[in-house]
């Protein structure tokens, strides 16, 4: 048995060797097909790897409160969600204190579809991410760490002081050191502020979000700036282990306040950071999903490619097969000669395609900000994959090879 398959894999490298340029035309659509799966996987591994530490950074044991639901809202809301009531400092405070699985709660205000500008002299820099808060902030937020200076004070918030402390990227468009920030003023929307600190923009990035354009200033200062306009959001830390309870304890603080009744849906969103992780997994999976696809698309043209070039194969060696069956080769023998011929065609292209999509994948982040990584799964289905196409679509070639009679094989000119 075992001399049997070296036999029948040495003649299918041999009839590859002996047809290259055919050979390489029948797996040209298994290999694009195999690297493009290559390349998806690659670069999807990386988007999710990236976001998901972005995610993650900011606390596994995190949740975000707002009036509105979280998501895409397709560029308006419904009139019941906008007609919900805003959250309160109020309610924050009764948070804190009725809720024992939360150990920290950032109270943030905000302006919702408002572009903020940060100046500098003749500098400028928009869309910053502009907000009022309290020193809680810190505790709260993981990725908010110190590069420079420090954060505002409880005795600054309460006096409401116009100090802000502003993101490492819009200090390095201000000034030449970041540490030069420290101590100027700067313009926000019009107002006068000074730089007590300075963010370290946290690690990771994709696109956009490699840029940290905050700009923070205490919540009582923005409160007498935008009295009336603006959204109130909490972003709580609960102690490990206890997310879960310190949701329920929140989300029944929450719908006796705002008198929500027995059995109505919340008026009010809580979103964790475990559900954002769910949320952005079930779309990657359903993007992977779409483009293997239509990456089978590839493999099924090349597939049929295949088992059109091994029937011109079958045919041309007819009195081959016929020689074969007259010394004693069974047709079995015969059917397995092509089969492995069909496998080493497509695994070739497999291994081509891994190879090249690989090699792409290896390039990315070097040439861009981009991560991008190929597990080894994607290797061995991208493997498997391209020698099962050469398995099914060889079996009528293989079994039409089978079945010719040797009598008249011999006679075949």
């Amino acid at each position: 048995m075992q001399s049997d398959f070296k036999e029948n894999l040495q003649l299918a490298f041999d009839t590859v060797r002996t047809h290259k340029l055919r050979s390489f035309l029948a797996i040209l659509g298994v290999m694009i097909g195999v690297s493009l799966i290559i390349l998806v996987v690659g670069l999807v591994q990386g988007f999710r790897q990236t976001i998901q530490d972005e995610i993650t950074a900011e606390g596994m044991d995190t949740a975000f409160v707002s009036r509105f639901d979280q998501g895409p809202q397709n560029g308006h809301r419904p009139k019941d969600e906008k007609a919900r009531k805003q959250l309160t400092l109020e309610d924050a405070m009764a948070i804190r204190d009725l809720c024992p699985a939360i150990k920290q709660i950032a109270v943030s205000a905000f302006q919702w579809q408002t572009t903020h500008t940060a100046r500098y002299q003749k500098n400028e820099v928009e869309g910053t991410d502009f907000r009022g808060t309290f020193p809680a902030y810190l505790e709260v937020y993981s990725n908010a760490t110190m590069k420079a200076g420090r954060f505002f004070t409880e005795a600054e918030n309460e006096h409401r002081e116009n100090v802000v402390v502003i993101g490492e990227n819009i200090a390095k468009a201000f000034f030449p050191n970041i540490s030069d920030a420290l101590g100027k003023q700067i313009l926000v929307d019009g107002s006068t502020y000074l730089v007590v600190g300075v963010f370290e923009k946290p690690s990771g990035g994709f696109g956009t979000n490699d840029e940290d354009r905050r700009t923070v200033i205490p919540y009582y200062t923005f409160m007498n700036l935008y009295s009336g306009s603006f959204e109130i959001g909490y972003r709580f830390l609960a102690y490990p282990g206890k997310l879960d309870s310190a949701v329920d304890q929140l989300r029944e603080v929450l719908r006796r306040r705002r008198n929500v009744p027995y059995g109505a849906p919340d008026n009010f969103s809580i979103q964790t950071q475990v559900e954002v992780v769910q949320k952005f997994n079930d779309i990657i999976g359903g993007v992977v999903l779409a483009v293997v696809v239509l990456s089978s698309i590839g493999l099924l043209i090349g597939g049929m490619g295949v088992m059109n070039i091994m029937l011109v194969s079958v045919t041309e060696r007819t009195r081959e097969i016929g020689v074969r069956k007259a010394i004693g080769a069974r047709s079995r023998d015969i059917t397995w000669q092509f089969l492995f011929e069909a496998m080493t065609l497509t695994g070739t292209g497999g291994i081509i395609g891994i190879l090249l999509g690989s090699g792409i994948v290896a390039l990315v982040p070097v040439v861009s900000s981009l991560k991008a990584v190929v597990p080894a799964w994607a290797v061995i289905m991208g493997f498997t994959v391209s020698v099962s196409i050469g398995l099914i679509f060889g079996v009528w070639p293989a079994t039409k090879a089978s079945r010719l009679n040797p009598v008249e094989a011999l006679r075949y000119e």
